[in-house]
């Protein structure tokens, strides 16, 4: 199967409800804590890939339909009883593809860290179905991959590194976390 064809289908295997259960380890405050998430994750419509396009203040992309992009909403409980809630769109520019390696950049209208819109990078392997996302944010860079095991489970794995000065290698994690997402329905 083309690479891309391997990317397109892993986004459509993601469309859905989804549970979630993951650990995080806060390495700073040498804690750890434990949390459940249930997400719906539905397809970008054109208007609101535009209008992610727009906030981000990337060029004009004619074709569309060869960006995936998603609607992604979500509720967390944490162990400890706090509650986080949040809903954002998102869509993802194929920049480069050599062999089973698809690069480019992921767009959102509001990233998580910080609430405005942003572009990160990403990396897809076609051949292990793993989408790897870094984002830059103020104080710490992001490194989240999904894994689709099967078109109902995905691994998810997280590591916030404190944002190093420019130029200097990603070194010391803030945090790292790890999940089991299911697909719901």
């Amino acid at each position: 199967m083309e690479p891309r064809s391997v990317f397109h289908t892993f986004f459509d295997h993601c469309v859905g409800s989804w549970s979630t259960e993951r650990t995080y380890h806060y390495l700073t405050q040498n804690d750890v804590e434990r949390s459940h998430t249930d997400f719906q994750v539905s397809p970008l419509t054109p208007d609101l890939k535009r209008k992610v396009l727009s906030d981000n203040g990337y060029d004009e992309i004619t074709d569309l339909s060869a960006l995936p992009g998603f609607h992604l909403a979500f509720n967390t409980m944490s162990e400890k009883g706090e509650k986080v809630s949040q809903a954002l769109n998102l869509t993802f520019v194929i920049q480069s593809e050599t062999g089973h390696i698809l690069e480019g950049d992921y767009l959102r209208d509001l990233a998580y860290e910080e609430a405005r819109p942003i572009i990160s990078r990403f990396r897809f392997d076609s051949n292990t179905r793993e989408l790897l996302m870094t984002t830059n944010y103020t104080r710490v860079v992001s490194v989240d991959s999904i894994t689709l095991i099967n078109p109902d489970t995905r691994i998810r794995r997280i590591l916030n590194y404190l944002r190093p000065p420019a130029g200097q290698p990603l070194e010391k994690l803030g945090l790292v976390g790890f999940g089991v997402e299911q697909k719901v329905t």
